[in-house]
């Protein structure tokens, strides 16, 4: 079988990428909570948190700096917006939560893939130093990762 090669990422999306490794720590540790049977609103508590944390000011950034690199006519864009939306409206559904927070673990793991092997390649590809220039100048990162107070997903 043979190995894939890491993607070179440029430092500019680097802090972006490791947002994206929080995103898909968020969808195990949902995949957790679900195999121990953990309660649906403890879930749902987690999932509301980690919106307004990590996923809200992450979609903000990429929408407003990185996206707006390729025309937003271009079909990898116009695939990564409906995703965020999608995203969005799972994250805040309150009718079906169990349903919702299922559907979201898949969909945020596989969104965040494409992303990163497809869409930000792409986007180094065709940027400029100077688009890379003003993502690095705007993209603050936190100084730590903010810590959940209910752990479901431990021993």
């Amino acid at each position: 079988m043979e190995k894939k090669k890491p993607i070179k990422r440029h430092l500019a999306l680097q802090p972006l990428s490791r947002q994206h490794h929080f995103g898909l720590l968020f969808s195990w540790k949902l995949r957790k909570g679900f195999s121990k049977n953990i309660a649906t609103d403890r879930l749902q508590k987690y999932a509301a948190w980690f919106f307004e944390e990590e996923i809200k000011p992450h979609f903000e950034a990429e929408e407003k700096y990185v996206f707006p690199i390729l025309d937003k006519e271009n079909e990898l864009v116009i695939r990564v917006l409906k995703e965020h939306r999608r995203l969005e409206r799972l994250f805040k559904d309150t009718e079906n939560p169990e349903k919702s927070l299922s559907h979201l673990e898949e969909e945020l793991d596989a969104h965040i893939r494409f992303e990163e092997r497809i869409l930000f390649n792409e986007i180094q590809k065709v940027a400029t130093a100077e688009q890379l220039e003003k993502i690095t100048e705007i993209h603050i990162e936190k100084e730590a990762q903010a810590v959940y107070h209910d752990p479901f997903w431990e021993n």
